[in-house]
């Protein structure tokens, strides 16, 4: 009766060809990246010889070494339409965009119509705000102002356009208001009434005390404020929930515009009335094409 060597029935791999190993049949070697399995005892003759070998597997295409290719921290890789190429990382704030159909990838600035130029968290007596971000790239400003308290009871907000650099300081700053208050106290809906203002760049509105418990909210737009032929122009609206005794909530819009200067304005700064400082605010400024 036959005799099987149950350990020749697989496949028995060798590693590397070595020319002076004697191979037996199902030997199986690697060579240049393929495998290849003995097909008859063979010592000396290397694969593909057809005689001794027969291939299992072929290598692949040999891809990009992308170590070559990619350099510095950041780096991406691109197809420029013949090979493989590096995009070093853009500055910071920077986003990957596309250049369309048979053009590289780069890196940009995001483009929008309304940008914020400034913005500021006040969370100490500070004396005032200004900011120089006012250019002709935009045609419109837009100012928010949250949560606004006063370091002194009873105060109100002040406001001052700036030229080139420096607060325009005269009288020739004119207002007309609408407000209306509704009192939760048992006297509704009382107002709204009109009032024409000329207290030199005053805006309405009881600001509250640090700790207290209210604050001033506003929303501003600034028109020709980079116009050299037309007078800069504000319109702006506040509101307040005053949590004292009655609890009422006040309301007042309106419109300022400077009359003693067609020329361009620079920015706009903030202050308090009297003598007290502006104790908490956030402050946001923003252009729009």
């Amino acid at each position: 009766m036959a005799t099987v060597n149950l350990g020749s029935i697989k496949f028995n791999w060798q590693g590397a060809y070595n020319g002076a190993t004697a191979y037996a049949v199902d030997d199986v070697v690697s060579s240049g990246g393929s495998s290849y399995i003995c097909i008859a005892a063979t010592t000396g003759n290397a694969p593909p010889n057809a005689t001794y070998w027969e291939q299992m597997s072929s290598a692949g295409t040999d891809g990009t070494d992308l170590t070559t290719t990619l350099t510095t921290q950041g780096d991406l890789v691109y197809y420029n339409g013949s090979a493989l190429a590096r995009l070093g990382a853009g500055t910071s704030g920077q986003v990957l965009q596309t250049n369309g159909t048979g053009a590289n990838p780069s890196w940009g600035s995001v483009s929008s119509d309304m940008v914020k130029l400034a913005d500021t968290t006040i969370t100490s007596s500070t004396a005032n705000y200004s900011a120089d971000v006012f250019n002709s790239t935009y045609k419109t400003f837009k100012v928010f102002i949250n949560g606004l308290q006063a370091v002194s009871v009873g105060e109100y907000l002040l406001f001052r356009f700036r030229q080139s650099n420096a607060s325009l300081t005269s009288s020739d700053y004119h207002s007309h208001v609408i407000q209306g208050y509704w009192d939760f106290g048992g006297t509704n809906g009382v107002g709204p009434h009109s009032e024409r203002f000329n207290v030199n760049y005053g805006l309405p509105g009881d600001v509250g005390t640090n700790g207290g418990d209210y604050t001033l909210n506003y929303e501003m737009t600034i028109f020709n404020a980079s116009n050299s032929n037309a007078y800069p122009f504000m319109l702006f609206h506040s509101c307040v929930f005053d949590n004292v005794s009655p609890s009422r909530m006040r309301e007042q819009f309106g419109s300022i515009f400077y009359d003693n200067t067609a020329n361009p304005l620079s920015g706009i700064e903030f202050y308090m009335g009297g003598s007290s400082n502006i104790a908490k605010a956030e402050i946001s400024i923003y252009g729009i094409k």
